[in-house]
């Protein structure tokens, strides 16, 4: 039987069997003179051939003469790569294109046509509703579509927070907003980058939420990026292409006459505040409690999420009123906020001034095991009508228990405190932020 040869083997670009990476480092090293790889690959070309003119059986012939090898051409070199700037991390990825709403499509003309439909929307809402998506943790996605119909990638997010009609992509969201100036920047603004030469190339899109520093190098970003969406400080205007990115200021967007910036005067209803609460109403309540002489509750802010600053201005915006008992909770009423809305009633008095309800501290020894005296009862009352007294059942009364200690615990660590500072035990710091 004649010797079978081979056809000289060209490996595959991308194959990973040891036979082709064998055969293209012999190529590399520029050698002709190797046969087959030892293990066959199946994407290569195997030609199995006997010398002509011989019958079966016979004696086998020179292996040169029987076949010809075929040149294997040179492995062209590789392209050098070219450097890349510093990335985000997170760097999102290409971005989908423009469609209706998933799974409910609008009837009629939507925001994909040439004359965008414009729904209007406050800065608060815009905001409130960039927020719902950071509270949610919704992931990244070019695919996929959230509860609300929007797209999860950065222009299906900003296509919901200005409640586009439909979901837009970067190379379509300019058409909804007015070229600013970035020191023009406020609030449920974006930060555009589009990049038509090549769309998949690092085009993305955040929401402006704020300035961080004086200085304006950094930014809040409420922006759709892997892994979910998210809200950091950003450096102005992003980690890559950065002088790429521009500026717009949605055209629907709504103003109020007189007073801070809002929806409406209409009490959005109790669920809107309190512990948990994250939406813009909270941001309006703080605003329109800092004009009211409110400003020194807040160490920061005033922002979406309720906190206990929110709390402490809201009861004294109450008690300057000549509110007492449930009409002073700290949590703002249809009543309550009327008045905040409309500008009436009277102002929060500035600390130390007559109506400012100042107590000095009475001293520690006042609260301590087996005392009984009328300070006790006066912090557990207090305690009680600021939401802090699940722990007592009964009382408060004059003495000393551990019900008044857990309870003013409660109060000291909603205030951020931890360790000796909320040990239960009331001190000077305690007593200002109770009475003061």
């Amino acid at each position: 039987m004649a010797a079978p040869v081979f056809e000289e083997y060209q490996p595959a670009a991308d194959c990973p069997c040891p036979g082709c990476v064998q055969r293209r480092r012999e190529h590399t090293l520029g050698r002709r003179d190797g046969g087959h790889p030892a293990a066959p690959c199946a994407r290569g070309a195997v030609l199995l051939v006997t010398a002509a003119g011989v019958a079966l059986g016979g004696s086998a012939a020179p292996a040169a003469g029987a076949a010809t090898r075929a040149a294997a051409p040179a492995a062209a070199p590789a392209a050098p790569l070219a450097p890349r700037p510093p990335k985000d991390p997170d760097e999102p990825t290409p971005q989908g294109s423009a469609g209706p709403l998933h799974g409910r499509p609008l009837p009629g003309p939507t925001g994909n046509q040439a004359d965008p439909v414009l729904r209007p929307a406050t800065r608060d809402q815009i905001i409130e509703r960039a927020e719902r998506w950071v509270a949610a943790k919704v992931p990244y996605s070019m695919e996929k579509f959230w509860s609300d119909g929007y797209r999860q990638d950065c222009s299906g997010y900003v296509s919901m927070v200005w409640n586009l009609a439909g979901n837009e992509w970067t190379g379509s969201l300019a058409k909804f907003g007015t070229r600013i100036e970035r020191a023009e920047l406020q609030p449920g603004d974006i930060l555009l980058f589009h990049n038509a030469a090549d769309p998949n190339a690092g085009s993305h899109v955040t929401v402006f939420g704020g300035w961080v520093d004086a200085e304006r190098t950094k930014y809040t970003a409420y922006e759709q990026a892997k892994p979910q969406t998210r809200k950091q400080a950003t450096p102005m205007a992003y980690w890559n292409n950065s002088a790429s990115y521009v500026p717009y200021r949605y055209k629907g967007l709504a103003t109020t006459t007189g007073g801070s910036t809002g929806t409406s005067a209409r009490y959005p209803g109790a669920a809107a505040f309190g512990p948990g609460a994250v939406n813009a109403h909270v941001t309006r309540l703080g605003k329109l409690l800092a004009e009211r002489g409110g400003k020194r509750f807040y160490r920061s802010g005033p922002g979406p999420r309720w906190s206990d600053a929110d709390r402490q201005a809201t009861l004294a915006f109450q008690r300057a009123q000549g509110w007492k008992g449930e009409e002073a909770d700290g949590l703002p009423g249809p009543h309550t906020w009327r008045l905040l809305v409309t500008g009436k009633g009277k102002d929060i008095p500035a600390a130390g001034k007559p109506g400012a309800s100042a107590s000095a501290f009475p001293g520690r020894a006042h609260f301590r095991p087996g005392q009984s005296n009328a300070y006790v009862e006066k912090l557990g009352r207090r305690l009680v009508a600021l939401g802090y007294g699940r722990h007592y059942t009964t009382g408060p009364g004059p003495r000393w228990t551990e019900a008044d200690r857990r309870n003013t615990e409660a109060f000291q660590r909603a205030q951020g405190w931890r360790g000796a500072a909320a040990n239960g035990y009331p001190g000077p710091e305690t007593w200002r932020r109770l009475f003061g």
